[in-house]
């Protein structure tokens, strides 16, 4: 539901900082913000867009502009400029926010995501307790996939924060821009930002193998080199937790895999086979009720049969073993789908949209 905003501030439209903005979606309980030219201001609101207020009046590229240099720091301007486009985090006394300024057709467009300043728990979360499994080993590779705000980071930042809680390790977590601040509890934290404190994942990744790290978290594996180095410190002594943009265990294998050179691959999958831990694919998805979105996952935790598939380069076999692995905390999302609309979630309509096997969910809701 859109929510309504005083007559003043209607009035005074466009409003003076994008904070103003910033502040209604926060309120409203947004998780965008989009100040877009030709456009009304718009907010995303369980997972929809729509107008931050009935009528809003479209935005000019002149006023966009006069918006984006009342907070943009110099260096990112700089960066704009001479790219067409900057990310960065941006803070203000209601909460933080990972920002995307673009050039596009029409002029400067900024999109906001707000960050929940309270790292939650796992618990909080509601992730499913045989994942705190995966945050007491030693070494190994802990994949969170799934597309763009669906949930990785939060889960991540909850995990770094259970193991925070649990050892007294040395943290590392490599970010684009950084998103939780996570403070030092039994564990010493270090958070480092690209662009801002190092030039890519690559380049902070490889520096951090020299800092003692016990866990390295990092925001992104983007390319080639970051995935070897992630996979090679795994490999070698050290927990690593990173995001994919894949949507389900066998296909994040193949992503992992599929970079590397085909020479290479065989011995990569090797590595892969004997390092991996776990890989938790998330959904965000609209609740039945309208009141929000609830989360649905994908989980697949190493046996002896996984790796066997890896090895062997099977990835296809993968959903088969999930399925007969409920024992050892797997799940299909296709079953995790199935769940929440038994218990009245979501909707049949959202169930059957996101399955993979959409015949068999099919014969468990009713569209």
């Amino acid at each position: 539901m859109t929510s309504q905003v005083s007559a003043p501030l209607l009035k005074s439209h466009p409003l003076p900082h994008v904070d103003n903005y910033l502040e209604l979606g926060q309120k409203a309980g947004a998780s965008d913000v989009h100040i877009g030219v030709a456009a009304p201001p718009i907010w995303r609101v369980h997972g929809t867009l729509q107008p931050m207020w009935p009528d809003a009046p479209v935005l000019t590229s002149e006023q966009t502009v006069a918006l984006a240099e009342t907070f943009i720091p110099e260096v990112y301007k700089e960066e704009l400029n001479t790219r067409g486009d900057s990310d960065f985090a941006y803070e203000n006394e209601h909460a933080r926010y990972r920002v995307s300024v673009v050039r596009q057709r029409l002029g400067v467009e900024i999109v906001f995501r707000v960050i929940n300043s309270h790292v939650r728990t796992m618990d909080e979360l509601g992730l499913p307790e045989h994942l705190k499994l995966l945050t007491r080993y030693q070494n190994g590779l802990i994949l969170a996939t799934g597309s763009v705000g669906t949930g990785k980071s939060t889960t991540l930042a909850a995990m770094v924060q259970q193991i925070n809680t649990e050892r007294h390790d040395h943290i590392i977590t490599l970010e684009d821009p950084i998103e939780y601040v996570i403070h030092s509890n039994n564990c010493h934290v270090s958070q480092r930002e690209v662009f801002t404190h190092t030039e890519s994942f690559a380049t902070a990744l490889r520096a951090a193998l020299r800092e003692d790290p016990d866990v390295i978290m990092v925001g992104e594996m983007r390319d080639l080199e970051t995935i070897s180095l992630a996979i090679t410190a795994a490999e070698t002594g050290h927990l690593v937790l990173a995001t994919l943009h894949t949507s389900n265990a066998s296909r994040t294998l193949d992503r992992l895999l599929d970079v590397f050179p085909p020479e290479q691959q065989e011995h990569v999958r090797v590595m892969v086979a004997e390092s991996l831990r776990g890989v938790i694919s998330h959904q965000l998805i609209p609740r039945k009720d309208g009141t929000g979105r609830v989360l649905a996952l994908e989980v697949l935790t190493n046996t002896p049969a996984v790796a066997n598939v890896i090895r062997e380069n099977k990835t296809y076999m993968l959903p088969g073993i999930i399925q007969t692995g409920k024992k050892q905390g797997m799940r299909l999302m296709d079953d995790t789908l199935i769940d929440l609309y038994q218990r009245g979630l979501i909707s049949a309509e959202e169930a059957y949209a996101r399955a993979e096997q959409k015949d068999v969910v099919r014969q468990h809701v009713k569209t």
